[in-house]
């Protein structure tokens, strides 16, 4: 069934996250630790959604910085540290191949949202300084939802904010494990492989996974 709701992660899928690695350089710590840090993150609340409890991922964050830079040499406290790193999400830019692939898809008549284990503010403004916003017709959040992804409940609740079913819906990610969530929940997928895909060839790889095999 060929799907016509879009939906994507964030982190990662769509943003560039390497300049939260200069972040870290800034305060005195080193740039490796941005992917720790993020992995951290993510096992965190991960544990969290397997507990039944579902914390932001702005305080998650926060207190996986805590936890790293405990110990550390910086150049300025933790706290302020810990403030500092985190601002840099709200800096972020979209990877080159972002904004025409998914013009390319509006175009084709695909409704596009987001589903981000962040926070929609973050999404919003990386959107708007694209000039995508309109591009997309809701921008959720698990902070909204029942569990973080890979949860099958926060799959569902994107169906249920887009009045559709799973079965509608095709999830672009860049991380395994939500692929695996979405494909769990019912709902077809397109694995971005930002590792070794060439840029120019992205947009057509959107593109070609919703082609009926």
């Amino acid at each position: 069934m060929k799907p016509s709701t879009i939906v994507f992660d964030v982190n990662e899928t769509l943003s560039d996250m390497s300049p939260m690695g200069q972040r870290f350089v800034e305060v005195g710590a080193s740039a490796y630790l941005a992917k720790l840090w993020f992995a951290t993150l993510l096992r965190d609340g991960f544990a969290l959604t397997a507990a039944g409890d579902n914390g932001t991922f702005a305080e998650i964050g926060a207190e996986a910085l805590r936890g790293l830079f405990t110990g550390m040499e910086l150049n300025r406290d933790i706290e302020p540290a810990v403030q500092h790193v985190m601002a840099g999400l709200s800096g972020l830019g979209l990877h080159p191949d972002v904004v025409p692939g998914v013009k390319a898809l509006h175009a084709a008549g695909y409704r596009l949202a987001t589903l981000t284990n962040g926070s929609t503010q973050v999404a919003e403004k990386l959107f708007t300084d694209a000039g995508i916003r309109d591009n997309f017709d809701l921008l959720l959040s698990v902070e909204d939802a029942p569990a973080w992804k890979p949860d099958k409940a926060s799959y569902e609740y994107a169906a249920a904010a887009f009045g559709t079913t799973p079965e509608q819906m095709l999830l672009v990610a860049v991380h395994p494990w939500d692929i695996h969530g979405a494909s769990r929940a019912g709902l077809a997928t397109a694995w971005i492989n930002r590792a070794g895909a060439h840029i120019q060839t992205i947009s057509r790889r959107w593109i070609s996974c919703l082609r009926p095999s």
